[in-house]
């Protein structure tokens, strides 16, 4: 195991070698290493050349500098895209946070109960150095607000020490270049749904005369950054930002509709192909035998298996969609098989269909949920990889080819289509703004009324298939 100690540092000349040899010398769990990982931020009093003299005596110190001064998140966002370890961990190059720490903080990740730890200064610890009643009155205040948008029940939002499984820490965005750091990764995973503990540590905090930098403006920036990222869900960086995946959710009013479509025809043994973050899993899967929520992407499989770790009717599995033999592990018969959104993306899709068809019952239903109207396909398709969109006559083509017929066809989403052609064949958009799509699902009561009287098609298509007889 390998844990990689992301240091940020900035004009500390004076504490700099003791603060970085404290964390060198610093007792770690059996089996674990360390990397430290070391971004100087354009210092400029002398702190570079004590750094460059460090790295040189000892091989496990990355170091590396910015030419310009950006702030203490830009420096842990570069640090993150370094890190090799299996764990990341902040830490100052001060010397308020105690590396003694270390195994403490560890140990829920090192159990595999845990994706992420926060060291909480206001925690029964052995040693605190009291701090300035206004410095923590303010943390506490921001902590409390985090929480209530958070929903989270955390003790100390802003602490330093924050420990991080690194697949889940590299695959969140990291927008903020101050100290709004703290409450944009809180508050993201929170959302993530990621596992958080808590526990106790030392803390030795400064006062401005002894170097502290943080500072009002910078509770204030906090305060923007917590309301900006509760509207905005920037929760997947690159291969991890499937569009449908981010935007699902945030648009939980859509997701019921979706829900409440599909619900009526699931059987009691149901496969879901795609399963993604588990969004819609978590609704369909209530007053079933058993539900099997599969993905292809471990990271995706993680979010699953932590979404559903105390669900005795949920069992997640690895399934590659386009590959057979991934199917014939799969219990059987299964009465379900449910797609949504993966038809679309998929370089064969017909085989997909006959993949899903071998493990269906002789009674058995095919839900799928895809893109409609082929005439809407532009740059909205392109981003979250869209290879088609389909008519009602493609999907009975594809379905008969695999020994299926339609049953039932839902077009979802109508008033939304006009608004997808805008942006996607006028406007060329890459993506539909965020609050944009807030504001939709905050209406989606509105716009199921409409589906009731606009006469072109939806945005979205659910199929319900059967077997053919006769």
């Amino acid at each position: 195991m390998l844990v990689s100690i992301l240091i940020p540092v900035y004009n500390e000349r004076t504490v700099a070698e003791r603060s970085l040899r404290m964390v060198l010398n610093a007792a770690l769990p059996e089996g674990v290493e360390r990397e430290l990982i070391i971004v100087d931020d354009c210092s400029t009093d002398g702190t570079h050349d004590i750094l460059k003299r460090l790295a040189a005596a000892d091989s496990r110190i990355k170091l590396y500098r910015h030419e310009k001064n950006q702030g203490k998140g830009a420096s842990v966002r570069d640090a993150i895209g370094y890190a090799t370890g299996d764990f990341c961990l902040v830490q100052d190059a001060d010397l308020e946070y105690d590396a003694s720490d270390y195994p403490k903080l560890l140990r829920p990740l090192l159990d595999g109960r845990a994706d992420a730890v926060f060291g909480s200064r206001y925690l029964p610890a052995e040693q605190t150095r009291v701090l300035p009643f206004w410095h923590s009155l303010m943390n506490k205040a921001l902590t409390s607000i985090s929480n209530m948008f958070c929903n989270l029940a955390l003790t100390d939002m802003e602490t330093c020490y924050k420990v991080f499984r690194t697949d889940l820490l590299k695959s969140i965005p990291i927008r903020s270049d101050r100290f709004g750091f703290e409450p944009e990764i809180t508050m993201k995973a929170a959302k993530r749904k990621l596992r958080i503990y808590e526990v106790p540590i030392s803390y030795h905090g400064r006062t401005y005369d002894e170097g502290k930098k943080i500072g009002w403006r910078d509770g204030l920036q906090a305060l923007k950054v917590i309301l900006h990222f509760w509207i905005i869900d920037d929760l997947y960086v690159g291969k991890y930002g499937r569009g449908f995946l981010n935007n699902l959710t945030g648009t939980p009013q859509y997701v019921r509709w979706l829900t409440d479509t599909i619900r009526p025809d699931l059987g009691d043994y149901i496969l879901e192909i795609g399963a993604g973050i588990g969004n819609l899993s978590s609704r369909l899967m209530a007053r079933r035998f058993h539900y099997i929520a599969t993905e292809s992407d471990a990271l995706y499989l993680h979010a699953l298996k932590n979404r559903f770790l105390r669900t005795p009717n949920v069992e997640v599995r690895r399934l590659r969609p386009d590959e057979a033999e991934d199917y014939d592990e799969l219990p059987k018969p299964l009465d379900t098989v449910v797609f949504v959104n993966v038809l679309e993306a998929a370089a064969d899709d017909e085989k997909l269909l006959a993949c899903a068809a071998r493990v269906l019952s002789p009674e058995g239903k095919l839900i799928l949920v895809v893109p409609a109207s082929p005439t809407a396909k532009g740059t909205l398709d392109a981003t979250i990889g869209n290879r088609r969109r389909y008519s009602k006559a493609d999907l009975e083509a594809k379905l008969a080819g695999v020994g299926f017929r339609i049953q039932k066809l839902h077009q979802l989403n109508r008033a939304g289509l006009p608004i997808w052609f805008a942006h996607s064949r006028i406007l060329h958009s890459r993506q539909i703004s965020k609050p944009f799509l807030k504001i939709f699902d905050k209406t989606t009561w509105f716009w199921r009324l409409m589906d009731r009287v606009l006469p072109w098609p939806g945005v979205t298509m659910v199929c319900v298939a059967e077997r053919r007889t006769g």
